[in-house]
């Protein structure tokens, strides 16, 4: 509309709403940045440096079945089977990539892993989140009020995981829950050899502050993870850990999928995004 003076202003407005948050902050800070350049603002702000970050990218080639405008890139594997750039991209990091083990299950894998490590965080004995026994969550695991209400039993907890209790504490949860409906937790999802491996792989402290960041704003952070997570053992006890957005032709990242990219690499975790391209075709 042309009004760019007003629009920094509405902007930078709505970065003081605490409110906003997650990908719909970062996406604002992007537009504070665009609008505000010299001579508009002198002074870069606070945030430049963390949302300027660069994020790891790595390229692979594939053979692709379909490239329409609108409809979902497809590709060939290995095997000459059709399939999406997600299993693509697994078939390489299982190969050339590095050896690694891997699913596609985007927050779906994380949010059991919390549910499971947080469980008795979860149902603890808090007065008025619990008004039958047909919930799955208390009513204010989505609120700002879950965290402080049980800060210290959730910091001693998480004290745990970081000093690599996650593998006890995740097995303890399947054996004695296995099944009771929890939100988040889907239990055919994964097996309990497969969850112990992962836990195990990404480490205590990295646990420990994903799961503090789920903790204190569940809702903006339950959805947008990045679509692959990886992991492979150096040694019988000892492994690693990435996670990975993976990206077609035609695709960009959303705004959320950028601030969970950033905030991983925050808590200590190893991320990238892996960018497929279609071969090219031979004249």
């Amino acid at each position: 509309m042309g009004c760019s003076n007003e629009s920094l202003s509405v902007a930078e407005d709505g970065l003081l709403d605490p409110w906003v948050r997650a990908g719909s902050r970062m996406a604002l800070q992007r537009r504070v940045l665009r609008l505000g350049k010299p001579p508009r603002r002198w002074k870069a702000p606070s945030f430049v440096g963390s949302i300027r970050r660069r994020i790891k990218e790595v390229h692979i080639l594939g053979r692709p079945l379909n490239c329409e405008i609108g409809k979902k890139s497809r590709f060939y594997g290995e095997n000459g089977e059709q399939c999406g750039v997600e299993q693509l991209a697994l078939q390489y990091y299982a190969g050339e990539g590095g050896g690694w083990h891997g699913v596609h299950a985007e927050s779906g894998i994380w949010l059991t892993i919390f549910g499971l490590l947080m469980w008795d965080v979860i149902f603890s004995d808090v007065p008025n989140v619990f008004h039958n026994r047909f919930q799955t969550a208390p009513l204010d695991l989505e609120t700002d009020g879950f965290y402080p209400v049980r800060k210290s039993l959730i910091e001693t907890h998480l004290q745990k995981i970081q000093d690599g209790m996650a593998e006890e504490i995740v097995i303890t949860s399947w054996e004695l829950h296995s099944g009771t409906a929890c939100l988040g937790v889907d239990w055919g999802g994964h097996s309990l050899s497969e969850l112990r491996a992962v836990v195990t792989c990404i480490g205590g402290p990295c646990l420990a502050s994903l799961c503090r960041h789920l903790a204190l704003d569940y809702r903006s952070w339950s959805s947008g993870m990045p679509d692959l997570l990886l992991w492979r053992f150096h040694g019988e006890y000892r492994g690693e850990a990435k996670l990975v957005e993976v990206k077609g032709p035609k695709d960009r990242l959303s705004e959320q999928q950028q601030a969970w990219l950033l905030l991983l690499m925050d808590c200590g975790f190893d991320t990238e995004v892996c960018k497929v391209k279609p071969m090219p075709s031979v004249s």
